[in-house]
C-alpha cells in the first residue's frame, strides 16, 4: 500500500513538473509576411519613338542590361555636327596659340620692303633715262602719226578718182585715230615725268607703307591675349554642346540601374513616349525587405532592432534583417473594442529589410519574421 501510494505521488510530481516546465517553455514570438521589393520605374530624360523592347515582363535583369531602346531621329547628325564644330574651333585656338607661321611673316616682310622701294622711286622722281626714253617714244609716235596722216590724204584723192573702196579708205582712217591716240599718250607722259612726282601720290605710297609696316609687326608679335581667351572659351562652349548630345544620346538606350524582376512594361515598338515619362516598372532585388503585422500587445520592438527571418522556400536556412518601419496606426481596428483578447486583434505594419539578400529570394515569397529569440535548429 505504502510503495502503491508513492509511486502514485512521483507520478503527479512529474506531471505537475513537466505541465510547469511546458508553459514555461514557449515557442519565440514571430509573425508572417511576404517578401517585397521597391519598384523602380525607367525612362529616358529625352524621351521619342520606341525602337525595340528588349525584356517582357516576369524576366530577370542585371544592372547594365538594355531594358528599352529609342530612335535616334537625327541626333546622330547633331553629333556630328557638333564634333565638326569642336574640331573648326580647335583649329582656330591652335592657330592663335601657335602664332603666324614663319613664310606669313617673310611674305609680310617682303611686301613691305617692295611697298618702301615704290615710296623711294616716287620721292626721287623719274630718272634722265626714263625722260629720254619717254622722249624717244614720243618721237615714234609722232612719225607714225604723221604717216598715217600722208597715207589717209592720199586715200582721199584715190577716193575721188573711185580708185579705193570704201573698206580701205576707212582702214586708213581707223590707223590715223589710232597713232594720234597713241602720240598724244606719249606726249602726256613725257609732260608727266617732266614735271615729276605729285604730291599726292607720295602721300598714297607712304599710307600703303604705312599700313603694310604695321602688319609685319602683328605678323611678328601674334595674336592677342583676348583673341586667344575668346576662341578658348569658345572651344569650351563646343566642347560642353558635344557632352550634351552624347548624353541625350546615351538616354537613347535605357539600362537597368540594378538586378532585378520586369514589373511591367507599358511600351511597345513604335510607340512615342514623353520626356521623363516611365517605360517599364522593375522590383528592385539588391533591397528586399518583409512586410508584416504584428499584434499590439507585442510592440516592444524598435526600428533598427535586428531580426532572424526564415523562408518557407529555404528551410533550415536563418536570414537576418532590421526593422527599419514600424506604422504608427493600427490597421484592421473593430469599430467596438471591449476586452482585451480584442484589443489583441489590432496589428501594425513593420518593415523589415533584409540585411544581405539571397540570389535566390524573389518578391512573393511568404516569411517569418522572428520577434524574438531565433527559430529552433
Amino acid at each position: 500500500m505504502t510503495t502503491r501510494f508513492f509511486a502514485i505521488l512521483l507520478l503527479a510530481i512529474g506531471l505537475a513538473v513537466s505541465l510547469i516546465y511546458s508553459q514555461q517553455r514557449r515557442e519565440p514570438l514571430k509573425v508572417s509576411g511576404f517578401i517585397e521589393a521597391d519598384d523602380i520605374r525607367v525612362g529616358s530624360r529625352i524621351g521619342g519613338r520606341v525602337k525595340a523592347v528588349k525584356f517582357e515582363e516576369g524576366s530577370v535583369v542585371n544592372p547594365g542590361d538594355v531594358l528599352l531602346e529609342l530612335d535616334p531621329f537625327d541626333l546622330l547628325e547633331q553629333h556630328q555636327q557638333a564634333r565638326a564644330v569642336l574640331a573648326q574651333r580647335e583649329a582656330v585656338l591652335a592657330k592663335l596659340r601657335n602664332g603666324n607661321r614663319p613664310e606669313e611673316v617673310a611674305q609680310a616682310e617682303q611686301r613691305v620692303r617692295q611697298l618702301a622701294a615704290v615710296l623711294d622711286k616716287l620721292k626721287n622722281g623719274p630718272r634722265a633715262q626714263e625722260i629720254r626714253a619717254a622722249e624717244s617714244r614720243l618721237a615714234q609716235r609722232e612719225a607714225e602719226y604723221k604717216l598715217a596722216q600722208d597715207n589717209q590724204e592720199r586715200g582721199e584723192g584715190l577716193r575721188s578718182g573711185n580708185n579705193i573702196s570704201k573698206e580701205d579708205y576707212e582702214r586708213l582712217a581707223t590707223v590715223t585715230n589710232v597713232a594720234a591716240n597713241a602720240y598724244k599718250a606719249s606726249a602726256e607722259e613725257l609732260d608727266l615725268l617732266k614735271a615729276g612726282t605729285r604730291a599726292e601720290e607720295i602721300a598714297q605710297a607712304e599710307a600703303q607703307l604705312a599700313e603694310a609696316d604695321a602688319a609685319m609687326q602683328l605678323a611678328k608679335k601674334g595674336f592677342r591675349t583676348e583673341e586667344i581667351e575668346e576662341a578658348a572659351a569658345a572651344v569650351e562652349a563646343a566642347k560642353a554642346a558635344l557632352a550634351a548630345l552624347e548624353r541625350q544620346l546615351g538616354e537613347l538606350k535605357i539600362t537597368s540601374p540594378t538586378i532585378g524582376t520586369v514589373e511591367a512594361v507599358d511600351l511597345r515598338p513604335g510607340d512615342l513616349v514623353g520626356a521623363n515619362t516611365p517605360g517599364m516598372t522593375l522590383l528592385d532585388h539588391s533591397r528586399l525587405w518583409v512586410r508584416s503585422y504584428v499584434p499590439e500587445n507585442h510592440l516592444g520592438i524598435k526600428t533598427d532592432q535586428q531580426v532572424a527571418v526564415t523562408v518557407d522556400s529555404f528551410p533550415g536556412k536563418q536570414f537576418t534583417g532590421r526593422i527599419t518601419y514600424i506604422s504608427r496606426q493600427a490597421e484592421f481596428t473593430p469599430g467596438n473594442v471591449q476586452t482585451p483578447e480584442e484589443r489583441s486583434k489590432q496589428v501594425f505594419r513593420i518593415k523589415v529589410t533584409l540585411d544581405e539578400p539571397h540570389e535566390g529570394l524573389r518578391p512573393g515569397m511568404s516569411a517569418d519574421v522572428w520577434l524574438e529569440g531565433t527559430p529552433a535548429k
